[in-house]
């Protein structure tokens, strides 16, 4: 196929890499991509957000099948036009978009749906804030309603914290305040054609910044997948994905359908295991950061064949994707000063030391050149994967990998995974 994939970060990377594994002949072009990117496909500077130009392009160039990776294009309704046009698009609509856009508008389509979930408070003053930070009491859990890069949410015990991220998310406009949930945390995501879905393999993240899960919310600083721990609970993996689908996935997929707002692309369930059961913490419309990272190179099943399942409604006789058992871990390396201040361009070099080594890709994020040479462009830079036949094995890869990489002042976590290798 001639495939458009939009979007610049390690997530668009993996989607690219495991279309590439397939060897099956596809014509791949990164819009705008990076610079890691650029040197495994063609890439063109077009903005991913300005939808009746990716239409355009699409139809000058031929596309027969248009991904789109980041939440910004999604909510701005990047798709909508595309699809009008008749070419397949794996993404959400803009209106079915809104599942990641307004947390208010996921927790009104959870309560239709029936999904199990924290309980909400909206809020669009700060008195109606405190109000329900009091009411809920702590741990408080308050997040900004839109699109926050991953920095929206704070989970505390300090009341004037929880206060002062109040005060500062309504500058950008309403908030939600939640019930806390205790528990682990799960990332899992399902294909869907509007109708069907069909799930990949869980994974779990790590949104803390620094080691021991301290520090701000980033956009994730690692994960890894499978999760051997859920089979303590449900006896297996399978097993805990078909109760998510019946429980979540399909409830709402099949509620955005019911009004008119049919969901087709990739629906992340991120969720958390608490004593009472499953509970979904919140909904993305695209890809997980840093999870597809750890989730595609364990796909055994082409990624092309689903994705286009997806956007031609074609799901329903689809089989369940399968995976190699192989562990995956990735640890992602940021600039200093990252998630407030990161530093930028700062050179770059040893990636091809470390994407020598066996198991070991190196996935870029924010990166460019500049006068030739590779510098760090944003936050989060590099994502260094590495598969293995056990964690123990993936996860030494993955930092040996990571030591080979030099940039000034750089920053990763040092405990990605090690709980599942003890």
């Amino acid at each position: 196929m001639r495939i458009l994939v939009l979007g610049s970060g390690a997530r668009e990377h993996a989607i690219i890499t495991a279309l590439l594994a397939e060897q099956a002949g596809h014509v791949i072009t990164a819009a705008p991509g990076n610079a890691g990117i650029a040197a495994d496909v063609e890439t063109v500077s077009l903005d991913p957000t300005n939808g009746p130009l990716v239409a355009e392009y699409a139809i000058e160039n031929g596309i027969e099948l248009v991904v789109v990776g980041p939440e910004a294009p999604l909510i701005a309704g990047v798709a909508d036009p595309v699809r009008t046009r008749g070419i397949p698009v794996f993404g959400p609509s803009k209106a079915a978009a809104a599942l990641e856009g307004s947390k208010a508008f996921a927790k009104r389509i959870m309560s239709a749906a029936n999904v199990p979930t924290g309980r909400p408070v909206s809020a669009g003053t700060i008195d109606e804030a405190v109000a329900a930070i009091d009411e809920l009491g702590a741990p408080h859990v308050v997040k900004a309603d839109g699109l926050a890069a991953g920095k929206g949410v704070l989970v505390t015990d300090d009341r004037q914290a929880a206060i002062d991220h109040a005060t500062y998310w309504l500058q950008h406009g309403p908030i939600v305040v939640e019930e806390f949930l205790d528990g682990e945390e799960v990332s899992l995501f399902f294909l869907s054609d509007g109708h069907d879905v069909r799930a990949l393999s869980p994974a779990q993240d790590y949104k803390r910044l620094g080691d021991g899960d301290v520090g701000p919310n980033t956009g994730g600083m690692g994960a890894y997948s499978p999760l051997p721990w859920l089979a303590d609970r449900w006896g297996s993996e399978a097993a805990f994905v078909a109760e998510v689908a019946d429980l979540v996935a399909l409830p709402t997929v099949r509620r955005l359908e019911h009004e008119g707002t049919p969901f087709v692309g990739l629906l992340y369930c991120g969720l958390i295991v608490t004593e009472q059961g499953v509970r979904v913490i919140e909904f993305n419309a695209r890809f997980g950061d840093p999870e597809t990272q750890v989730v595609l190179p364990r796909l055994a099943t082409p990624l092309s064949a689903l994705m286009l399942a997806a956007a031609t409604g074609q799901l329903g006789g689809a089989p369940e994707p399968e995976f190699r058992d192989d562990a995956a871990v990735t640890v992602v390396l940021a600039s200093q000063g990252y998630p407030e201040n990161p530093q930028t361009g700062r050179p770059i070099s040893g990636i091809d030391a470390a994407n020598a080594r066996d198991g070991v890709a190196v996935l870029h994020a924010a990166t460019g050149l500049l006068d030739g040479d590779l510098v760090a462009t944003g936050g989060r830079v590099l994502s260094v994967v590495a598969t293995g036949s056990d964690f123990a094995e993936a996860r030494d890869r993955a930092y040996a990998g990571l030591h080979d990489i030099t940039l000034d002042g750089a920053q990763f976590r040092t405990d990605i995974a090690a709980k599942v290798t003890r």
